[in-house]
């Protein structure tokens, strides 16, 4: 307690009282050269006087001014802007006191006026010249910034950057982007040698920056026309994009062109990423990853706002340990609820996460319960709830990977469809207030056993919402995840590191793609959504993705990215779609209606309520089939709920309410099987 008084009183370091001598000295130097400059000829013996009678008093009373002005909070070579400010208060505080000491004590000069004896001398009282009072201002402020700014640049060797060649460890970097990130990296380049790097100036996409200097290196032209000529002209070793705002389109162009030419390309962390870490940015530097380069601006938002109704609330996710599911435990613990129940079936994966929160994130383990269970059992689902009596759940447990559920379609419908009935029926019996539900794209039209096992776990959600109305459900339905187990990514990856080749099913087909912090933040805000919303029953929240990716095109930035050529390096071959596989994924079923919400680029996939005793009558089926291991059943029974979509105006029932187009247009009106217990 005592050290912080002493430091509030006393702004000084130890190691600054050589700065606060050399200020003194300045300051004095300032004092006696504003003379020295207002009389250029010769100083009258009266100011000679007054200069040396008062520059004791201008040397020792600046020293407790630029002391309590805060001038010495940090070493001299890493002046700021703040730093500068405090120079220029104190500077005016110095001035006005001595004009003030002057004023008032009033120094005489006496003299002996001609015609009187020796004995008889005048006095008369000095005061500083305006001239002087200017100059010393002037000076004072010129030599404190100066000797700053001096020993900042000699710290960053800024003189020398421009000049020095290359040593043998040193690369030289082209950094993409003059803005403030640009400045930024080019700044920690200079000052720090250990780094290896000089940068031989920037490009920018802004033609106001064309030829400027930023940080003592040019801009030598733009993103565009100018970076192959930039690049073959200057041959850097490697390029920093350090434009974390920058789209998708302006890093493959520069990713691309590097390329071209075996140039390694580094990256700055985007701005969400930024707001998640801290360190020094060359530490924050990392690959191009493919993400980057899709050509969609990820959506970001600020997660202590849109997530604050899971503060101070017991949260359930089940699938925890999984892409998403372990992504929502990090981000839901930013915003410290009362406890995170972390539920998975798969020991390796629910340690990973548990040990993860506690170890890297700084968890506390009283806010976390790990629960080893299979959503499928209700027993022990029904264990679970009563034991740790979860508010809010997050029901991200599912399988995902098309191919293994086109060949186990028992088990796909048993865990995303089943078990998701169960756990939504359980939350509802035991209170839960909002329940929300992680879908897919696939869900929409489904073409798949896994796709209709999504399917069928939004109708579970509508059941259950009529039944316990106090309870809040909606599903988030979104297309791939970047990374996530289900992904392409991964498969493309491990086929690009075996050297090929990467197989794509068609030319032609495109999918949507987002990022795993970005999907998460989307489920986490339509949960808040599905607050405003709680008389309309369960809602299904979809994500605006902006436009579908080729996977041709994927497939070749990947091999971009891996510094490997697609035309020569890496074969891409075409297998042909597999059974069920669509060449065009959707996010609205086309009896669903989109409409907007408070939320950007989230949108509300508005249908018909269906009837729940229709919904049960339907799971009883599945159920039965499920349980005999009916496989054939079990897909006849999927066929007929997908061909019932596709039926004609004619041969289609009549559903209750209108879709917002007019009561007359039935010819997508969803599967009779779904809205009616007598189809």
């Amino acid at each position: 307690m005592r050290r912080r008084i002493r430091s509030a009183a006393l702004p000084l370091h130890r190691r600054s009282l050589p700065q606060l001598a050399v200020d003194g000295a300045l300051v004095a130097l300032a004092y006696y050269l504003a003379f020295e400059l207002r009389f250029t000829t010769q100083l009258r013996p009266h100011y000679a006087e007054l200069r040396s009678d008062t520059i004791w008093w201008v040397l020792v009373g600046s020293l407790p001014v630029l002391v309590l002005a805060r001038v010495y909070q940090r070493r001299w070579r890493y002046a700021g802007q703040r730093d500068y400010e405090a120079v220029v208060l104190a500077v005016v505080l110095i001035v006005l006191l001595t004009v003030a000491g002057v004023e008032i004590l009033r120094p005489v000069h006496e003299y002996i006026e001609a015609g009187h004896p020796p004995g008889h001398a005048a006095a008369v009282a000095v005061v500083l010249p305006n001239t002087v009072i200017v100059l010393f201002a002037l000076l004072s402020l010129v030599f404190l910034v100066g000797i700053r700014a001096l020993a900042r640049t000699v710290y960053e060797r800024r003189p020398l950057a421009a000049f020095r060649s290359l040593g043998r460890d040193q690369r030289s970097v082209l950094i993409a982007g003059a803005g403030e990130g640009g400045r930024l990296v080019a700044r920690e380049i200079m000052r720090n040698r250990d780094l290896g790097l000089v940068p031989v100036g920037f490009v920018d996409d802004d033609p106001a920056k064309r030829s400027m200097r930023i940080e003592g290196l040019r801009v030598r032209g733009n993103t565009e026309a100018d970076l192959p000529r930039i690049l073959d002209d200057a041959e850097p070793d490697e390029v920093i994009i350090a434009i974390p705002s920058a789209p998708g389109s302006t890093r493959a162009r520069i990713v691309r062109e590097c390329r071209a030419r075996a140039i390694p390309v580094r990256t700055l962390p985007t701005v969400f990423e930024l707001l998640q870490t801290r360190g020094a940015l060359s530490r924050q530097m990392r690959e191009v990853r493919v993400e980057d380069v899709l050509g969609r601006e990820p959506v970001h938002m600020e997660l202590e706002r849109v997530g604050a109704y899971l503060a101070g609330e017991t949260v359930l996710v089940t699938g925890a340990g999984g892409s998403i599911g372990s992504e929502l435990c990090r981000q839901i613990a930013r915003v410290e609820p009362h406890r995170i129940v972390l539920l998975d079936h798969a020991e390796d994966n629910l340690f990973s996460i548990q040990r993860e929160l506690e170890d890297e994130r700084h968890v506390p383990p009283s806010m976390l319960a790990a629960v080893l269970a299979d959503c499928k059992e209700e027993e022990r689902m029904r264990e679970v709830f009563e034991e740790h009596r979860p508010t809010i759940v997050f029901h991200a447990a599912a399988y995902k990977h098309v191919g293994l559920m086109e060949r186990n379609p028992v088990e796909a419908v048993r865990n995303n469809a089943i078990g998701t009935r169960v756990v939504a029926h359980i939350a509802g019996e035991t209170g839960v207030q909002r329940f929300v539900l992680v879908s897919t794209d696939k869900a929409v039209a489904p073409a798949t056993v896994m796709g209709a096992s999504k399917a069928l776990a939004e109708f579970a959600l509508e059941a259950a919402a009529a039944r316990w109305p106090q309870t809040r459900y909606n599903a988030v339905r979104f297309g791939n995840v970047l990374g996530s187990s289900g992904s392409v990514v991964p498969i493309f990856r491990r086929q690009i590191e075996r050297g090929g080749p990467v197989t794509v099913t068609d030319e032609r087909m495109t999918r949507y793609f987002m990022t795993i912090p970005e999907a998460v933040q989307l489920i986490i805000r339509s949960g808040s959504l599905a607050s405003a919303r709680a008389s309309r029953g369960a809602e299904v929240f979809v994500l605006d993705m902006g436009e579908p990716v080729r996977i041709i095109d994927l497939a070749r930035a990947m091999i971009d990215l891996s510094g490997l050529d697609p035309d020569r390096d890496i074969d891409i071959e075409i297998v042909g779609a597999r059974d069920g596989e669509k060449l065009e994924e959707e996010l609205f079923n086309s009896y669903e209606r989109r409409c907007g919400t408070e939320a950007e680029k989230i949108l509300l996939a508005e249908r018909e309520p269906l009837a729940g005793e229709a919904v049960e009558s339907m799971f009883a089926e599945i159920g039965l089939l499920v349980l005999e291991g009916d496989a054939a059943g079990l897909a006849a029974k999927v066929s007929e709920l997908d061909a019932a979509r596709r039926e004609t105006p004619d041969e289609a029932p009549a559903v209750a309410g209108s879709n917002g187009d007019g009561a007359g247009d039935r010819r997508d009106a969803p599967a009779p099987l779904v809205h009616s217990r007598h189809s």
